[in-house]
């Protein structure tokens, strides 16, 4: 763009010279107080007065991926929200699940929504798998300040991948630290508090090529056995009509379970393990 055309049409010179498809590139120069990782940083560490999302878990099955996360949040000894999501479609093919400090990690996952977006518009096609795990790792990069005065986001992010190859699995699964390290997991993953409870739990009931029936049971189960050993992990809650949020990416794309498939699920769960307990 010539120089003299800048600033036509009442928009700022960096509103029609920027030429590149990240938008978080782009609001680092046009508004750059609107990305997370660019605001003050308190001076002691905050972690326990911010509510944080605790428990999320994926796995991967025949057709793709599943992703579930518990709806508590807490905040230090005491319970936030009942009813947070923590689990969120990235893009149509993608979803991430968010621990961490609440309320960042959630503005993260809506600048990660539209950065991906943004690229799609300006390159006119979708970032690979691989390319989306890499720009949320350098969102999380960012956000690295913060993360060591407590207000740490560690997202786990899964997808169906449109360019694997025959014979692979198409569902994928990445993990990440604070510092924006990115590793791709094998079969199944958790992050959060209850994520110890939750790994004994998947490491137990998931293998290669299960169904997606199967695989939404262990979503959920791996889900309870968290909530069993974690307080800050919440089981199913029948009263207030509360269940783990879980999203399905396979080859139609991102899709939500309605609470009646996972309260089905939840409530065959908790019947076996009254019964094994010999409460049934």
């Amino acid at each position: 763009m010539i120089e003299s055309s800048a600033g036509r049409s009442g928009f700022p010179p960096a509103y029609l010279d920027r030429v590149g498809s990240s938008f978080t590139d782009f609001l680092a120069v046009t508004a750059p107080d609107l990305l997370p990782g660019r605001r003050p940083i308190p001076q002691l560490p905050v972690g326990d007065l911010t509510p944080h999302g605790t428990t999320i878990v994926a796995v991967t099955y025949e057709g793709g991926v599943l992703m579930g996360g518990d709806r508590r949040a807490t905040m230090g000894n005491l319970i936030s929200s009942r009813d947070i999501e923590k689990v969120y479609p990235a893009d149509a093919w993608s979803v991430i699940g968010i621990a961490g400090a609440a309320g960042i990690a959630i503005e993260m996952v809506k600048l990660y929504q539209v950065e991906l977006e943004h690229y799609e518009k300006i390159e006119g096609l979708t970032l690979s798998l691989d390319g989306k795990a890499n720009r949320l790792a350098q969102m999380i990069r960012g956000n690295l300040g913060a993360a060591l005065q407590g207000l740490a986001v560690v997202p786990l992010f899964a997808g169906f991948d449109l360019d694997a190859a025959p014979g692979t699995t198409p569902g994928r699964i990445f993990s990440y630290d604070v510092t924006g390290g990115n590793y791709e997991e094998r079969g199944y993953s958790a992050v959060g508090s209850g994520s110890l409870f939750a790994r004994n739990s998947l490491k137990k009931t998931w293998r290669p090529g299960l169904s997606g029936e199967t695989a939404t049971r262990t979503i959920v189960e791996a889900l309870y056995d968290a909530a069993d050993d974690d307080s800050a992990t919440g089981g199913p809650d029948p009263v207030r009509r509360l269940y783990p949020i879980v999203y399905r990416v396979d080859a139609e794309g991102a899709v939500r379970l309605t609470d009646d498939e996972v309260s089905s699920v939840a409530a065959t769960i908790v019947d076996e393990r009254s019964a094994a307990d010999g409460q049934g």
